[in-house]
């Protein structure tokens, strides 16, 4: 990606980590069963209702994922692919590598949350872990996750720490998966992913489009 100038300083305030992972919860209907990616995705299951109903599913084997435990609570036994401790809704289920996969494969998810390092305005999605320091290094169960899942949304930050954009015309990095995600949350926006590009649905308070525009590579639009 060609180096581009930080954009000027805005007063809208962004979305916290956890914060990112509300909004992304609240827009998941009651009854889906929805993998959570490693990083920001995880915080996902923390920000939903005891009382609706949401099936949280971990490629290593885990189906039926509660919040996160509290501290001296954690079960050393009960982690998610990400290796951070987790808990189990009632009803929740063990189940053995190689099944948990054929839930992905099988077409069984109703949704994936991905983090990314970069997303196209044609859904393509680049997220592999790109240093031998990362937590997770390589593409991980993501390629599946990106092609076997009914949907994929991704939640990342809308640019990197030195401010270069995100969401961007192509990636410049290695891709995940070709034209999967449909929609994208980042700290400033949530934006679908349509056959016209990035199309803003929501913004946080404070921000104008044209600020919004200033960190995106990739042309936004209005709904219709």
């Amino acid at each position: 990606m060609p180096d581009t100038p930080p954009p000027e300083p805005m007063d809208a305030k962004p979305l916290g980590r956890g914060a990112m992972a509300a909004r992304v919860a609240a827009d998941i209907p009651e009854g889906w069963c929805v993998n959570l990616g490693i990083g920001i995705p995880t915080l996902v299951a923390d920000h939903v209702p005891v009382e609706r109903e949401v099936i949280f599913h971990s490629e290593n084997g885990v189906l039926g994922i509660g919040p996160a435990p509290a501290k001296g609570h954690e079960n050393p036994w009960l982690i998610n692919a990400g290796k951070q401790h987790v808990t189990l809704r009632a009803g929740g289920s063990f189940t053995h590598h190689a099944d948990s996969f054929a839930i992905i494969r099988g077409g069984h998810l109703d949704l994936c949350v991905l983090g990314a390092f970069e997303v196209a305005e044609n859904g393509d999605v680049a997220n592999w872990a790109t240093s031998e320091n990362d937590t997770a290094p390589a593409v991980g169960g993501a390629m599946d996750l990106a092609a076997g899942a009914k949907r994929l949304w991704v939640v990342m930050e809308h640019t990197t720490k030195d401010g270069r954009p995100r969401l961007v015309q192509r990636c410049s990095y290695p891709l995940t998966a070709l034209g999967a995600a449909s929609r994208v949350y980042t700290n400033l926006a949530v934006l679908d992913i349509t056959p016209r590009g990035f199309v803003v649905r929501d913004m946080i308070p404070g921000l104008t489009l044209e600020a919004l525009q200033a960190r995106t590579e990739a042309r936004l639009h209005l709904p219709a």
